[in-house]
């Protein structure tokens, strides 16, 4: 069973499609958030609000007809829930560093990216500059606003405006 199917049941109530949903998606999403902060406490409590979300919601699922995938929806979700303890921890304390260490293996969503993504889009994305490919990842693929995109990033806004805009004209030289 897929997991839009399981989203579905999860829509209707079904506690063990929701566990299901929950033990086949929870390790990476936990490892995707990770890679964007480096606080478990956060994480932990931005997956639980993520699958309680989830189980509250279900039903506004659309679907792999409007496009989009339950894996693509539960990570919108948890940037989203990420992003709001952020906020949340913004006003108490320095905001959470990011976990990108320097010199480790790709991260699994950018090995993702590099299978999903391919061709001359692919080898243009790859050849952007880290911190471009990042804040398109943000923009574009996580579907954040830039407003987001700069609490998710740690960035101002007007930095991610600009990267964003370099990106754009990179892939667009790249690509014709």
């Amino acid at each position: 069973m897929d997991e839009e199917r399981l989203v579905r049941l999860v829509a209707r109530g079904d506690r063990a499609a929701f566990e299901e949903l929950y033990r086949r998606t929870s390790p990476w999403l936990a490892v995707r958030l990770r890679r964007r902060c480096a606080d478990e406490q956060i994480v932990a409590e931005v997956m639980q609000e993520t699958y309680l979300a989830v189980w509250r919601a279900a039903g506004a699922f659309a679907g792999t007809s409007a496009g989009g995938s339950a894996a693509g929806w539960l990570w919108t979700i948890a940037a989203r829930r990420l992003v709001d303890a952020f906020r949340r921890r913004a006003h108490h304390a320095e905001p959470p560093v990011a976990a990108a260490v320097p010199g480790t293996a790709p991260a699994a969503e950018d090995e993702a990216l590099a299978a999903t993504v391919s061709g001359d889009v692919g080898d243009a994305l790859r050849c952007l500059a880290p911190e471009l490919r990042q804040v398109l990842q943000a923009l574009v693929l996580d579907g954040l606003s830039v407003r987001e995109a700069a609490v998710l990033l740690g960035l101002p806004e007007g930095t991610v405006k600009t990267r964003a805009r370099r990106a754009r004209i990179a892939m667009r030289k790249a690509l014709t």
